[in-house]
């Protein structure tokens, strides 16, 4: 019996049969045995300038050279993180916005939810409490991200994890109304919303619903925290984030992922001016804090990813997955073990398999036809490529889906 846990994982069925990573390089990685699969969710998401990047690996190592990390508290702080705080400004789809670094999004998701809060209260409303997300909705896996995900199965077992949570229907901003109605927007501090839901199943937004809910949290006072976690950095295509293509004005908006490429753990929350204002007046402590924000080796990893973001208009690219991925996977809707497919919008799609039980079984058929892929939600087949994918390997990587079909 091996030593490891697997994160999400049922351990009986996985331990002795583990598919262990050895490699990878661009869209491809390679497993212990030497066989090739084209990498359908670049890892987890993140892998959006492909694997095997050496920049980045020589940025690090150069940066840990250096210092490798001092902490960010109090008046502390590497100069690489104080220079890519500012990169990261300059891109953020509110003008002026500051950065709180963490390490990863689920940090990312808690530090929104403590600000939030925290927020109201040195603005004089510390009855503004309650944190509010959807059905379907993933925001990580610390105890406020957790409650407030729509996804029951992943708070089971765990009691009540948190008082002040609540959730609406993921697709109908009616729902969100009819709560506020209920407990009062005077109890309601912010409002949790990936702009595409992610691990719940790649659902993209219906049509003027995020326009819709932006406008209902201005008219009450809720903050509007954008989850961009899995779309930031260019994952919705042709835009650094989905707030700034759909133009959403966060109030709050929370990274991780893409913005290193998955090559060092790090998050970023972006907070919009007048959320940050209270707290830089002077006189004011946030106790709240990681040891690894803004980690320095993890500040190289994202700059050098950055930089070749840019150099190589990955974001022009992952425009172009859009297309590649709507056209080519948008026909298994005609298979009949398919009940549909989500795509269209962003470097990302589902195909939602019929029976839901298959989905797991099928992941590993895929691999037997050199696709590695995953599930995600209530049976769909997850498809997040990483940006350097050509048309022809989302052409490839569709023919062998369908051929596991069969």
């Amino acid at each position: 019996m091996g030593s490891l846990w697997h994160g999400f994982a049922d351990m009986g069925a996985v331990e002795g049969n583990a598919f262990v990573i050895e490699r990878g390089e661009g869209a491809y990685i390679w497993d212990n045995a030497g066989q090739r699969y084209l990498d359908a969710t670049a890892g987890l998401w993140f892998a959006n300038v492909g694997h095997g990047r050496r920049e980045i690996a020589d940025a690090v190592a150069e940066q840990l050279a250096k210092v490798a990390h001092y902490s960010n508290f109090g008046d502390f702080v590497p100069a690489i993180t104080v220079e890519l705080a500012e990169r990261l400004a300059a891109i953020a789809p509110v003008a002026g916005s500051k950065i709180f670094f963490t390490s990863g999004g689920s940090d990312s998701i808690d530090t929104a939810a403590k600000l939030a809060r925290r927020y109201w209260g040195e603005v004089g409303k510390p009855a503004k409490r309650i944190v509010v997300g959807r059905t379907k909705a993933y925001h990580g896996m610390h105890v406020a991200g957790t409650a407030l995900a729509g996804i029951p199965p992943n708070r089971e077992g765990y009691g009540e994890l948190m008082a002040d949570a609540r959730t609406v229907d993921w697709d109908d901003a009616k729902s969100l109304l009819t709560l506020i109605e209920e407990i009062g927007a005077d109890n309601i501090a912010a409002f949790f919303c990936e702009p595409i839901i992610g691990a719940g199943g790649v659902y993209l937004p219906p049509e003027g619903y995020l326009t819709e809910v932006r406008q209902i949290c201005r008219e009450h006072d809720i903050l509007f925290v954008a989850d961009e976690v899995v779309t930031g950095f260019g994952r919705i295509g042709g835009s650094w984030f989905a707030s700034s293509r759909l133009d959403l004005q966060p109030d709050l908006m929370t990274t991780a992922k893409g913005l290193t490429s998955g090559y060092v753990p790090m998050g970023a929350v972006f907070i919009a001016p007048h959320i940050a204002q209270p707290f830089f007046a002077g006189g004011v402590w946030w106790r709240h804090g990681y040891t690894y924000g803004g980690h320095a080796g993890a500040a190289a990893a994202a700059m050098a990813t950055l930089d070749i973001m840019e150099r190589e208009n990955l974001l022009d690219e992952s425009k172009r997955l859009e297309a590649a991925l709507h056209e080519n996977l948008s026909p298994l809707a005609d298979h009949p073990r398919v009940a549909e497919v989500r795509s269209g919008l962003g470097a990302v799609a589902a195909v939602q398999l019929a029976d839901p039980a298959e989905a797991l079984p099928f992941v590993k058929t895929m691999r037997a036809h050199g696709v590695s892929g995953r599930a995600a939600g209530v049976g769909a087949l997850q498809f997040s490529p990483s940006f350097v994918m050509t048309d022809d390997q989302v052409a490839d990587m569709a023919k062998a889906v369908r051929a596991a079909l069969g």
